[in-house]
């Protein structure tokens, strides 16, 4: 998997989604991340200072799309102006086409 930069992962988007325009499927999957990539070990008690860890963390969100054969990533941060403006503009341009056709 790619870990691309919010504008670069936007494009790759775009691409993606117009490689599969005519067949094909692309998911996209977002999920909260702190920045941690291995996991927690469970333990039986909950430990106090791993969970005021986490709180601490600033908030991030883990975007990754694929079609089955290219995967690719990135992961936003809680205030991501750039991220948020170009993700309007890129799903204006790939939905309301489609939208459009569907209802005429």
């Amino acid at each position: 998997m790619v870990l691309l930069e919010n504008e670069a992962f936007l494009t790759r988007l775009t691409y993606l989604y117009n490689k599969t325009r005519t067949s094909g499927t692309v998911w996209i999957t977002m999920k909260a991340y702190n920045g941690r990539t291995k996991p927690i070990p469970r333990r039986k008690k909950k430990d106090k200072n791993a969970l005021l860890e986490m709180e601490g963390s600033e908030s991030k969100c883990l975007i990754r799309a694929t079609n089955g054969k290219k995967k690719i990533s990135t992961v936003v941060r809680r205030n991501c102006d750039t991220f948020c403006s170009l993700g309007q503009v890129v799903c204006c341009v790939l939905f309301i086409p489609q939208i459009l056709a569907y209802l005429t």
